[in-house]
């Protein structure tokens, strides 16, 4: 309910923060484990419409807008590896918190599990399992060098992919006219994997059982 209620202020927030601002969420979202709730994939998306013709350049050109998303992605990653290698152990095994859902925490080891380092990238485009990730990558002692690589590539197909999205799709009359609609598909879309995992789960501890 607060990544819808989020959405739906997405372009009002970009309007009026900028690229400073949308570097600060993208930047929460990625590393600090506060940014769980965030719309990451509709700001990117609505990030690249606004630099657009379409959106009205109502932000600085395209480049300068993906720049930004791949840097604040790529350092709040860092962040959060950092986060986990040196608070890990102290932050998980904290009951009842409000911040660290245990169920968040054991669906992120679970994807991490299953993806190895990989995960890094993938992550990018799976909510909530974003915001923790990279936390996770530290507190398992995953191999520095390994990690910066994967969290290069996935903060950049991630930082580039969904504003140049935004940037191409926001020229089509229909997106333009219904892009609250768009911003709700895409929302909807990074979803997909989710409940891919979600069913692959339940039927494979159907087969154990």
């Amino acid at each position: 309910m607060l990544a819808l209620l989020a959405l739906l202020n997405v372009e009002s927030i970009l309007k009026n923060g900028g690229l400073a601002l949308l570097a600060v969420i993208v930047f929460a979202e990625s590393g600090m484990l506060i940014g769980f709730f965030l719309p990451g994939d509709s700001l990117l998306f609505i990030a690249g419409f606004l630099a657009s013709n379409a959106g009205g350049h109502k932000l600085p050109a395209l480049p300068w807008v993906i720049l930004t998303c791949v840097v604040a992605a790529i350092v709040g990653d860092q962040i959060g590896y950092l986060i986990g290698r040196e608070l890990g152990p102290r932050l998980f095994n904290r009951e009842n918190s409000r911040l660290l859902n245990p169920k968040n925490i054991d669906k992120t080891q679970a994807f991490f599990d299953h993806h190895g380092p990989k995960s890094i990238v993938l992550a990018r485009f799976v909510p909530v399992v974003r915001a923790f990730v990279a936390v996770i990558a530290g507190a398992g002692r995953m191999k520095y060098r390994t990690f910066v690589t994967y969290n290069v590539v996935g903060g950049a197909l991630w930082g580039i992919g969904l504003p140049v999205l935004g940037y191409f799709l926001g020229e089509r009359k229909w997106v333009k006219d219904n892009i609250e609609i768009v911003l709700i598909l895409v929302v909807v879309l990074s979803l997909v994997p989710v409940a891919f995992e979600l069913l692959r789960h339940r039927r494979n501890a159907s087969r154990s059982a």
